[in-house]
């Protein structure tokens, strides 16, 4: 790559070697004007700064303006020749002479002085087909309802309680009291939900997302409010996942993972080990879990399976 000389910027014989590189060297080219432009915007940059001063000086005068105007071309020359702005690769970028960064991006601060608009815009590209990536393989749940949470979260549900050998009402059970049946299921500053269902925090073990919030914990049976950090997952089945695995990792649950043939048991054993300061925890759970929008939620989705089962059979 040619390097831009000072006489480049401002005379006409540099303007004319110029207009002859272009149609030998168009790459080349592109870069100097990149410098070109961003050492008069330096320079505008510079002016405007002086403009914003108190006013004269004493002792100022034509000469001295004028050997100070000389002096921020060559700043603004010498600033343009180094790592200048950055402006350099993003208008090579615009003129399409720029090469896509191919590898990992990598995010330092040099990486951002040899490309800032490609490291920038693969940042957003990445994101935006993330989340797109992440809405099109993950199922839309619509829960507005106890029927609708059970019905929704069923699969994943059932998957998570045979692992652990619990009825699968039992942690739906769990669900519906730490989120309101699905009602208030903890979201980002975004609004994104955090797909958190058993109130799992993220502490140094977590490397995931997180999420803060609010929360009611229990000291010596006294209410206190803190804001903690939350675990965020991608989806309703990643939460049930987690869970499970959440559990088996941690010794203190042992005793209530040798008790999950009796729920009411391992939600006595899950408080005891400290799951949760409520001191009505498993309590409230086995409520939830007995209680009639439970019941309902289970009579409907064995209804709903029955009439499917029905419809197969009469069309074979």
């Amino acid at each position: 790559m040619n390097t831009a000389t000072p006489a480049l910027y401002h005379d006409f014989s540099g303007l004319t070697s110029l207009k002859h590189q272009a149609r030998e060297d168009q790459a080349g080219t592109a870069d100097q004007v990149a410098r070109q432009f961003e050492s008069l915007f330096v320079q505008m940059m510079v002016k405007q700064m002086r403009q914003a001063s108190f006013g004269n000086g004493l002792f100022e005068s034509k000469q001295s303006e004028f050997v100070r105007d000389m002096y921020d071309q060559q700043l603004s020359l010498h600033l343009s020749e180094q790592r200048g702005l950055g402006m350099v690769k993003l208008l090579r970028n615009q003129l399409g002479v720029e090469e896509a960064v191919k590898t990992q991006p990598n995010t330092s601060l040099e990486a951002y002085w040899q490309h800032p608009s490609v490291l920038a815009r693969g940042r957003v590209t990445a994101a935006v087909k993330s989340d797109k990536t992440a809405a099109e393989d993950r199922p839309s749940v619509n829960i507005d309802s106890p029927e609708s949470f059970v019905e929704a979260l069923w699969p994943a549900a059932d998957s998570a309680a045979q692992a652990l050998g619990l009825p699968t009402e039992a942690l739906l059970a769990q669900a519906a009291l730490e989120t309101g049946w699905g009602g208030h299921v903890m979201r980002s500053a975004d609004g994104g939900s955090s797909h958190n269902l058993f109130g799992i925090k993220a502490d140094q073990r977590w490397s995931g997302d997180r999420v803060r919030q609010e929360t009611l914990e229990f000291e010596q049976d006294v209410a206190v409010r803190r804001r903690e950090y939350f675990r965020t997952y991608g989806s309703y089945d990643e939460s049930f996942t987690d869970y499970v695995t959440f559990l088996r990792q941690n010794p203190r649950y042992t005793n209530a993972l040798q008790n999950t043939q009796d729920a009411t048991e391992y939600f006595r054993a899950l408080q005891d080990a400290g799951y949760a300061t409520d001191p009505d925890y498993a309590e409230k759970i086995v409520r939830v879990m007995q209680g009639p929008e439970m019941q309902t939620a289970l009579n409907r989705l064995k209804g709903s399976l029955r009439q499917s089962i029905k419809s197969e059979t009469e069309a074979i």
